[in-house]
Formats: C-alpha cells, structure tokens, sequence
C-alpha cells in the first residue's frame, strides 16, 4: 500500500480549521502535526499549500441500482462517481431487483460492494409488509449493517410498509436504528384524485401538490409517535418541509438523539419555481417544495435540528425521465456534487466549512455509530478529499460520471474543485484520474 504525506494543507476538521502536515501509513492516518519529518522508505508526498483537507463524505442514502437495474446505474459506476465528489462512503438502499428482503439477499449485495465500489460500503436491510421476522435477524449483525429501511409512503413494488401490526413489531423489537421514508400514501393517493379531476393535464410543477406537506408531515409525525412508544432508535430521510421541523430538536449532542433527520441537497438548492426549466429532471420523493421551505430547512440544518446532509441519488435514464409526468421515474443523479454543492453555498457565506465537515461527515459518523471514520483523527481511516476552494468546476456532459449520464446541474458552475480522494488510505481519484483498482471496505459499526 502506497503512504502519503500531506503537507502545510489547511485541516477543516471538529469545527476548526489548521494548518498542518498528515501522514498516512496503512491506510490509516498515523500522525497529524504542525511539521512531520522526513520519513524513511517509500512515502508519496504532496503540497497542500492553499488547499483545504475535509474528511471524507458520508452519504447515507444512495439508491445504485444493482442488482436487477443496472442498465440506469451499478455499485461500480456510481462509486466511481462518489469519490470523484468526495463521497468516500455510502449506505445504499434496498428497493433493487430483487428487493434485499432476506439476509441472504443483503448479503448477496455486500458480495458485490466487496467486488466491485470503490468507496465504502453499506447496506440496509429492507423491509415489507410481510418479512417481519426476517428484519428483526439484523438484530444479530448490528455491527455489520447500517440499518433498516422502512417505506411509510408510497413506493415501487411491495416496499411499501402500511401494516400497523408490522409496524409495531419492527420499531418494538429492532436493536438496529431504523430509516423511514415518510409520505403519507393516503393523502397522496386523495391529492392526486383531486388534481385529476380538473382534467387537465397533469405536469412536474404538480408533483409538490399531489405529495404535499401534509402527506409529509403526518407520514413523520406518526413514525416520531411510534418511535416514542417504544423508545426506538429512528432517523428519518430526506425532510423536504418547514411543517416537518417542530418534531425535530436541538436540545442535545447528536450522539444522544433517539430521533435524527437528515435534508438532502436538492431541498437546499432546488424550489418548486425550478420546475418550469428543469420538468421531470427534478422530479424526486419527496417532492422539491415551494420556495418558501427551502429558508426554513436551511435554518434547521444551521441550528441541528437536521442532523445530516445526503443526496438519496437516484439516477435513471433521460428516456424513464422524458416519459409524461405520471410515468417519468422519479429520482436524480447528484452523489458527485454534494460537496461542492455545500461550497458553492460557502461562497455565498450560507454555511462555513467547519459546518459542511460536521453534517458531512462527523454527524453521518456519529448517527450510525460508524467505527473509525467521519473524522481527521490519528487512528482513524484515511477518508480524505483534498479541495481546491479557488479552481472553478463547470459540469458538463464530459465530466458527469453517472451511468445515466446527465445530472440537474449540468452547466452549473462551481467555485471549488475537488482534487484528490482517499479511500482508506488509497488515493482513488487524482485530478480526473481514477485507481481503478482501489476497492472500498465495508463499514464497521460501534454498537453493542
């Protein structure tokens, strides 16, 4: 394994930012001072004069498609464009083909992440209205598995989760924290009838009206009041309202939350105005909502009632979003850009980059209890992304990495670049260049 020596780059880590030198030794970082040494044997080293070190990203919420629908996206591909952003790791979700409804079937996945991603890996275990039994045996592989997924709103398949009884037996007896998906499927279900009757027809600027912030907010009220009941371990994905916020507190660590969220970057970015230009490309669940939202997620995140930051990318092919509204698949490609995304917002003094580590990384850590990563520590694995905050990044169709490839950003400008990513201690993406030999390790959990 290659060794590194970073050198007098500024360090954005545990909310502060240093100049210093970091070693990496065995895919580890082994020392982090104002000056390290010249070192004995074979060690690569590298100028970061006027270059910012971040800990690796940590998407928690990824949907890469394999197995059964790999002609859209692969674990390979869209790894291979995580890192290239600065993802250095990600829990991936289970709504493939087949669904991963059985511990063989999750196992079958972490097979292919060890084969073939490039970033680290998780995966969570799916659930049904039908497979209770089966979800509870991730009790028995806490430390293994990120977590279990829960669809309370309307999904593809029999992913949907709407059985009480199932309900009440998974959030009673799982060990293991548990994601939700909330929307409503009944309010949905009485929105869309209601639009429908006005016969006409039906385009992406309805899609905020049809899944709208009551779908949202009793969907995640009523998993909150189950969670509550019994004390369970609940992280809900991908918060899109203001109306969602009061269930949500910042009255004490992270680490101590029974009950996390998290709000993803094309919340942060895109508003219901979007649609007129963009159509379908943004048409994802939950829906993008009206302007007046998106300030209020931003002051949430800000003051920690949103904990983390994540993408759930979703890529599918221009042809699945060029169909009309009703059939165009719902989703977006964005696991490339979240970081600069966040430092595009930098720039516009919305949030410092001390912040954007913290939900990026330490809080992703923090939250699933991830053993030795989110953090520049000495000991800890050498997940880095050196950036470049002065070197624009336009994205065109030439450096989209998305099997799908096109992303909502398309053209886009970025104020920053990211240059080097490491993935336990080996440097994947280099300028443009990938390792494509660099595999990710599966992620180890801290609990007991």
């Amino acid at each position: 394994m290659q060794n590194y020596l970073i050198r007098n780059i500024q360090v954005v880590n545990e909310g502060c930012i240093t100049i210093a030198d970091v070693l990496i030794k065995n895919g580890r970082i082994e020392k982090i001072a104002g000056q390290i040494g010249n070192q004995a044997g074979s060690i690569t080293e590298i100028n970061g004069e006027g270059l910012h070190l971040f800990p690796g990203s940590i998407d928690d919420q990824v949907h890469f498609r394999e197995p059964g629908l790999t002609h859209k996206a692969d674990i390979h591909s869209e790894s291979r464009a995580a890192v290239a952003g600065g993802v250095t790791s990600f829990m991936e979700m289970p709504n493939t083909i087949p669904p991963a409804f059985t511990q063989d079937l999750l196992e079958d996945k972490y097979k292919i992440g060890a084969a073939r991603s490039m970033a680290n890996f998780s995966f969570f275990m799916g659930t049904s209205n039908e497979n209770a039994e089966e979800v509870l045996r991730t009790n028995d592989k806490k430390k293994d598995i990120c977590g279990i997924k829960i669809f309370m709103g309307a999904s593809t398949g029999n992913l949907l989760v709407d059985n009480p009884n199932t309900l009440d037996k998974i959030f009673r007896e799982s060990e293991v924290l548990i994601a939700t998906h909330c929307e409503n499927e009944s309010i949905i279900r009485q929105n869309l009838e209601k639009i429908k009757a006005e016969n006409r027809v039906l385009t992406a600027a309805d899609h905020p009206l049809i899944r709208n912030e009551e779908a949202c907010y009793a969907s995640s009220l009523y998993a909150i009041q189950i969670a509550r009941q019994y004390n369970t371990r609940l992280h809900i994905l991908h918060i899109s309202t203001a109306n969602e916020l009061q269930l949500f507190s910042n009255l004490m660590p992270l680490k101590e939350k029974r009950i996390t969220s998290e709000v993803c970057v094309h919340h942060l970015h895109f508003t219901a105005d979007d649609y007129a230009r963009l159509g379908n490309k943004i048409k994802c669940n939950p829906a993008i909502k009206g302007p007046e939202h998106k300030p209020e997620l931003w002051k949430a995140l800000l003051d920690n009632r949103l904990d983390i930051i994540a993408t759930d990318h979703a890529p599918h092919t221009v042809a699945e979003k060029n169909e009309p509204y009703e059939k165009a698949h719902a989703g977006l490609p964005l696991v490339q850009h979240p970081l600069l995304l966040m430092l595009h917002y930098n720039r516009l003094g919305k949030i410092s980059l001390e912040k954007i580590a913290e939900k990026m990384s330490h809080a992703p850590a923090d939250c699933f209890q991830i053993a030795d990563r989110g953090y520049i520590r000495e000991g800890y694995y050498a997940d880095l992304v050196i950036t470049d905050l002065n070197r624009p990044h336009q994205v065109t169709p030439d450096n989209i990495y998305y099997k799908c490839g096109w992303s909502p950003l398309e053209n886009f400008e970025f104020p920053a670049s990211v240059l080097q990513t490491f993935v336990s201690g080996r440097r994947v993406f280099n300028q443009g260049s990938f390792d494509e030999d660099v595999r990710g390790m599966r992620l180890a959990f801290n609990r007991n």
